[in-house]
């Protein structure tokens, strides 16, 4: 068996610094980080999805994360055809943003400068051996079908020589008429399939898949099981605690993903008060991990 991480999707989350995990001493930037890193090997950079990340943050996180630790880190939404807000962007790029806004797509020119900025404020933890993966998340408007191919095969050229995971929120990817197509692709692009945990019982529910696509990484996400994925508040959409039985179903897929890929690294999204933390220790339990 290779090397399992498990880790949550944020250690900065509103709802985690206000639930009292953080000792006192700790609840500073600086601190939260250095603490977490003592509980947990690896933790997802969400910030990255909202805006682009700098060089003086990845020095930091390098700073206070032991040697060994992993960041995954989530693409900048433009990257994947999210809507993008243009103050998100560095204002030497938010003219050529409001040029293209009226056409299809974006523009390719745009989108070679926007990568140029993200890759380059991240190299630093690519050098320092931080970098786990790049996460490009596709919302669930990218259908399978010629058009998402192509601009995911565009994508993965862009980031040429990075790791890079994919998780799709559309649930056709990973169902049964498209799951074989949906591997062989990943793993042409030699891109991590991300598998996810989330509610089954929803018409966006994205089957619990486990396809390892590439021998470096495999990447779970746990999301929790609401009710109210596409429909609620962003606290609605993420409140679940896991069991331990829900947890344990996953056991057996992680240990035989392991067994295929250097490193596995599972992830907790329920991000509502300490929930995330407190799913990610039972995980770590249940694997023998501590």
């Amino acid at each position: 068996m290779e090397e399992i991480r498990v880790g949550t999707c944020s250690w900065t989350d509103k709802a985690l610094v206000s639930s009292g995990w953080y000792p006192t001493g700790h609840r500073d930037a600086e601190g939260r980080l250095r603490h977490y890193a003592t509980r947990f090997p690896v933790a997802e950079v969400d910030s990255t999805y909202y805006g682009l990340p700098s060089t003086r943050n990845s020095l930091l996180w390098i700073d206070r994360t032991p040697a060994g630790f992993r960041f995954d880190v989530k693409a900048f939404s433009l990257l994947t055809g999210h809507p993008t807000r243009p103050e998100a962007l560095p204002a030497d790029l938010r003219p050529a943003f409001a040029r293209q806004r009226e056409r299809p797509g974006v523009d390719p020119g745009l989108l070679d400068d926007v990568w140029d900025r993200y890759s380059g404020a991240l190299e630093p933890l690519r050098a320092s051996g931080r970098l786990g993966t790049l996460v490009f998340q596709f919302s669930h408007r990218f259908v399978p079908g010629r058009p998402a191919v192509e601009f995911l095969r565009r994508c993965r050229e862009r980031a040429a020589g990075w790791p890079v995971a994919v998780e799709f929120r559309n649930p056709g990817w990973w169902r049964d008429e498209h799951a074989d197509a949906t591997t062989a692709l990943l793993t042409d692009l030699d891109a991590g399939a991300v598998a996810v945990d989330m509610a089954q019982d929803l018409p966006s529910s994205v089957p619990p898949v486990v396809r390892v696509t590439t021998p470096e990484l495999a990447l779970v996400r746990f999301h929790g099981r609401s009710d109210a994925w596409r429909t609620g508040t962003k606290e609605e959409r993420f409140r679940h605690s896991y069991t331990r039985e829900e947890l344990s179903e996953w056991v057996p897929r992680v240990r035989e993903a392991a067994e295929r890929a250097r490193e596995v690294h599972v992830l907790f999204n329920n991000c509502c008060g300490d929930a995330a933390v407190r799913a990610a220790q039972s995980m770590r339990q249940l694997l023998g991990l501590s």
